[in-house]
């Protein structure tokens, strides 16, 4: 992937008084408490989705399965807001992955339509179905998958090969579980697994019901517990915390690196500007939920969260303190009221397509080919997330922090060679 890189006249140079370095500290301080509490709300939220696994388990049904989804969806809100502490915090990327990672090949996991195909040159993987089979070899290895752990899982299955789209834990693993493929294309409706997926004996459908409960079960449990790891990374004396806090200028810039590449390479390219180009409804970041348009939305209010360094739980509350819009706004008043309007410009983009997502014009619809209404609505959310990355830059330029690498996008950056 490109990366844009910043430079400036003064990299390393420290903030240049005692005053701009306590308050540097103190908004250091405030990003850490949000990040703590964000991460407590996806755990929270995972919680009741677990336990609204556990009761589709125990007692499969259209109620219980619907409740489920719900749960899901739910879940979503919290975290998509924590996204924006990825790109500058290592033990956050180091960890991203094993929750949120996509696109994934899900014939991996379980049955598909017979239209997906078989094992690829790319992945051979592909349509393993481990719920379908309880021996299998990988890498020359024979596995014993017999009984579905989330050791199994972590261990063996994910990214397994090496292969990125070998995805067989978090949420979109879950999320294939509870809806099963979205077979629709460009068409109305999201996936529609059947409840029945988890009835047991001869209403089961599908086969291997209790393999598949077993497989949702451990899935859910390992995104519990390694939500439980990283909240606790952000707590007093967690690691991630205290990296962050070693440096003041590079925790800084850790912040910065964050939303720029989040609204830059991440969402405005690989998740809005790729699949417009390729019109491929497979390019939806929650494509078999149908979700996408709340996941682009919650990660543009994150992005506006850190800034203005004020964060809304799931039980109300509002955790605040000094922010980096102070910062600038001592530095430059002007700037600080640019990036406050192009935040807000952004998440207003964001937020009209997910107003006509929930009014039925989902976002696979928009990604159709000469759906000219939906090109403008995602194309408004593409310019409104590199128009705000624009003034991150500046931001980057009048705090005197040097060498920030902002995620690319080939989408973005070089178009010609997503073709190639």
């Amino acid at each position: 992937m490109l990366r844009t890189i910043l430079t400036t006249t003064a990299i390393g140079i420290a903030l240049a008084s005692t005053a701009q370095a306590q308050t540097a500290a103190e908004v250091l301080d405030t990003y850490a408490d949000i990040a703590e509490a964000n991460y407590g709300d996806s755990l929270e939220s995972a919680r009741g989705l677990q336990d609204a696994v556990n009761a589709l388990i125990e007692s499969p049904s259209a109620g219980t399965m619907a409740a489920a989804r719900e749960a899901w969806l739910e879940a979503r809100v919290p975290y998509q807001q924590t996204e924006v502490f990825r790109f500058g915090n290592p033990i956050v990327d180091d960890w991203e992955g094993k929750v949120n990672a996509w696109p994934l090949d899900e014939g991996l996991i379980d049955y598909v339509d017979g239209a997906y195909g078989g094992p690829t040159d790319a992945n051979q993987l592909a349509a393993l179905n481990v719920i379908a089979n309880p021996n299998f070899t990988l890498s020359g290895e024979e596995i014993d998958a017999s009984e579905i752990t989330p050791e199994l899982l972590e261990g063996k299955l994910h990214e397994a090969d090496g292969i990125e789209a070998n995805v067989a834990t978090g949420y979109h693993a879950i999320e294939f579980l509870l809806w099963g493929q979205d077979l629709n294309g460009h068409g109305d409706g999201a996936g529609n697994r059947p409840w029945t997926d988890y009835a047991q004996g001869e209403d089961c459908t599908h086969g291997n019901c209790d393999r598949r409960a077993d497989y949702l079960s451990a899935a859910t449990d390992l995104l519990v517990s390694d939500l439980e790891w990283i909240t606790g990374q952000w707590a007093e004396g967690g690691d991630a915390r205290d990296h962050l806090m070693q440096d003041e200028q590079a925790g800084l810039s850790a912040i910065l690196t964050g939303m720029g590449s989040l609204s830059y390479g991440e969402t405005a390219g690989e998740r809005m500007r790729l699949g417009l180009m390729l019109n491929d409804p497979e390019e939806e970041h929650s494509c078999f939920a149908d979700n996408t348009h709340n996941d682009h939305f919650y990660n543009g209010v994150g992005i506006q969260n850190v800034y203005l360094g004020r964060y809304v739980r799931i039980d109300g509350e509002t955790v605040s303190g000094p922010s980096l819009s102070d910062l600038v706004a001592a530095e430059n008043p002007d700037l600080d009221q640019e990036m406050r309007a192009k935040l807000n410009n952004a998440v207003q983009a964001l937020g009209q397509i997910k107003t006509a997502a929930e009014a039925g014009f989902a976002y696979d619809e928009m990604l159709a080919r000469g759906n000219e209404g939906g090109e403008a609505l995602i194309m408004g959310g593409v310019d409104g997330l590199i128009d705000q990355t624009r003034s991150i830059e500046r931001v980057v330029a009048a705090l005197d922090l040097g060498g920030i690498e902002i995620e690319g996008s080939d989408s973005l950056d070089n178009p010609d060679a997503v073709f190639q």
